[in-house]
């Protein structure tokens, strides 16, 4: 079963540990293959390729609002935002 994270500030989705039901492989999301998408992140069991986890990427009304609850990597994300030139 893939698993879906639509917070991608909530705590602890990078070290949930996940069972691969296609081959028994366990582990966190740091061992898992990553594809990377505009909308999302796809993680895949790293021997049999089936998909474990989807991580839906965060809005920028969400970054800010995270940002402005406490959340650090929210906060270091607008930062990085905010000292990119504009675009053309």
């Amino acid at each position: 079963m893939t698993t879906t994270v639509t917070d991608y500030y909530q705590p602890g989705w990078r070290g949930q540990r996940h069972a691969c039901p296609a081959c028994d492989w366990q582990g966190d999301s740091r061992q898992m293959e990553m594809e990377l998408h505009d909308e999302q992140s796809e993680y895949a069991c790293p021997q049999c390729e089936f998909p474990l986890l989807v991580v839906l990427h965060p809005d920028l009304a969400r970054v800010q609002a995270a940002a402005a609850a406490g959340n650090a990597e929210a906060q270091e994300q607008l930062a990085i935002l905010a000292s990119a030139p504009p675009p053309h």
